[in-house]
């Protein structure tokens, strides 16, 4: 089942056991069952540590779990963790036998004390870049505190299951039965909302912070790249940010980093946060800004009631995915309205879905999507596609894919629990159709995150987006901003990490120039 350089690297891993596992193998006559026992025999085979048994009683079968021996596993392998979910398996099998997680000791004891019993289940895809994350935040609990059970569901696998309750977008996490969150998620989000006292002790925690000199509000590439370079100055700097990454965390191949020939989005976050880390930045993650008050200290407040007061603040709030604004949008949000191909396509294998957009992320969406679905019709709302020229070649050789332009969205249909179709205008004739399909990935753009900014600084009429100079000077004095929430004409994370730095450099200068009181 696996390659012989992925069980030699796979027996180094494994030689940082300190106890023994157990793997518990409840498995069928199918084929995916006998790839299944290859896979644990492989493993079990890699280190004296690890024990194979057979005879385990899960109602998903082909399934796994992973345990200590003599006592019930908790957690647990509804499908074969290759993939993106390869490294999930890899840090159960290790976690579990002993060797320290890589988390903050507050995070660790947080889990450890965390009350009451939570079997949480995820539903993921083998090519979702976001589901390793929310399995291995569930396998850590698991591991750390006896009331926490986890299982990895593959959708693709448990087709029956996925259809029984209507599960369209990946992943999808119940707890306890009931649905818990869709979407990437980490572990301190989920102790967050499990633990009910944690926003009010982040809050009076954050209030009791001395004032910063630079004070960056978000944690995507601009946010770190300003971080980083105030940091450098030795003054003391801080990051605030809504989900450290930003973006960036949903971008899955990245071609385009000058020096990196490729790279997945997660991987760069984490290289980010490591060298954000490397100098005595303050970062405090999970916290969303919601107003900006000028004065000699500047300050923002958060929306759990925490106040932070600095003398310069960077804005780099990045963006988010723009949506129709059609009837029916927000009633289908994962109901099969997407935003991630390469997450939720394998959830319409055979199925007619539609991409809104025919710029360069439409129109790959569309090719990927090509090769798992029946069938593509790409939407485009201009008379012409958008999208470079090779892509659009391969996209009109795909014998599963219609183009309409001068399309217009003006409904999504559905049955009132998942999307049955869409409506559109053509914008030449007039004329009203319709298209019955089963899913909808809607790939339009981007908007700027800056709508809690509204009537307190300069935004541009047309997209609300931070007017700023070519120092990312923005309309308040000591306030700079950097990244795809500003007016900078193009959003590229090369061009967000340069404007990072411009702002800090900025801010630096308007520091020495300035005679603010700490």
């Amino acid at each position: 089942m696996l390659d012989s350089d992925i069980k030699e690297q796979l027996k180094v891993y494994l030689e940082k056991l300190q106890r023994p596992i157990e793997l518990v193998a409840s498995l069928d006559d199918s084929a995916k069952a006998q790839e299944m026992r290859d896979l644990l025999v492989d493993i079990a085979a890699l280190s004296d540590k690890i024990s194979l048994r057979e005879n385990g009683d899960a109602a998903r079968r082909p399934s796994f779990a992973i345990g200590l021996p003599g006592e019930a596993p908790r957690i647990h392998f509804a499908g074969l963790p290759m993939g993106h979910e390869l490294t999930s398996l890899i840090l159960a099998l290790l976690q579990t036998g002993g060797h320290p997680p890589k988390v903050e000791p507050a995070v660790i004891e947080q889990i450890k004390s965390l009350p009451g019993n939570f079997h949480a289940e995820v539903f993921i895809s083998l090519s979702c870049h976001n589901c390793p994350d929310v399995v291995q935040a569930f396998n850590l609990m698991a591991v750390l505190n006896p009331g926490v059970t986890s299982t990895m569901i593959d959708g693709a696998l448990f087709q029956d299951e996925v259809n029984s309750r209507q599960i369209m977008a990946v992943p999808t996490i119940y707890l306890n039965g009931e649905e818990f969150g869709q979407g990437r998620i980490t572990v301190e989000e989920i102790l967050a909302k499990l633990d009910t006292g944690a926003a009010a002790r982040a809050a009076a925690t954050l209030a009791e912070k001395d004032p910063f000199d630079v004070l960056v509000v978000g944690g995507g590439p601009a946010g770190a790249a300003a971080a980083i370079y105030a940091a450098r100055k030795g003054i003391r700097t801080g990051i605030v940010a809504e989900r450290f990454g930003g973006q960036v965390m949903d971008t899955l191949g990245i071609e385009n980093f000058i020096s990196v020939k490729e790279t997945e989005g997660p991987k760069l976050v984490a290289a980010l946060e490591q060298h954000v880390k490397h100098y005595e930045v303050d970062v405090m993650n999970l916290q969303r800004a919601t107003q900006l008050t000028p004065g000699q200290l500047i300050e923002v407040q958060l929306e759990n009631g925490a106040t932070l007061k600095s003398k310069a603040v960077i804005l780099a709030t990045g963006a988010r995915w723009r949506e129709m604004n059609v009837p029916g949008e927000q009633e289908y949000k994962a109901k099969g309205i997407c935003f991630c191909p390469h997450c939720d396509g394998p959830l319409f294998k055979g199925k007619r879905v539609a991409v809104i957009g025919g710029g360069n992320s439409g129109v790959e969406a569309a090719i990927d999507l090509a090769g798992i679905v029946g069938h593509v019709t790409l939407l485009e709302f201009a008379d012409s596609l958008r999208a470079d020229a090779v892509l659009q070649k391969k996209l009109h050789s795909l014998p599963n894919v219609t183009v309409i332009k001068s399309a217009q969205t003006t409904e999504v249909t559905g049955d009132g629990q998942k999307v049955n179709g869409l409506t559109y205008q053509d914008r030449v004739s007039s004329e009203i159709r319709h298209i019955e399909l089963e899913g909808i990935f809607v790939q339009i753009g981007l908007l700027p995150n800056t709508d809690w900014l509204k009537g307190t600084l300069e935004l541009s009429s047309r997209s609300g987006e931070i007017k700023i100079d070519a120092k990312g000077h923005t309309s308040l004095p000591g306030v700079f901003a950097a990244g795809d929430c500003t007016t900078v004409p193009y959003k590229q994370i090369i061009i967000a990490m340069g404007a990072g730095a411009i702002a800090s450099l900025s801010a630096f200068d308007h520091l020495i120039r300035s005679s603010a009181p700490a």
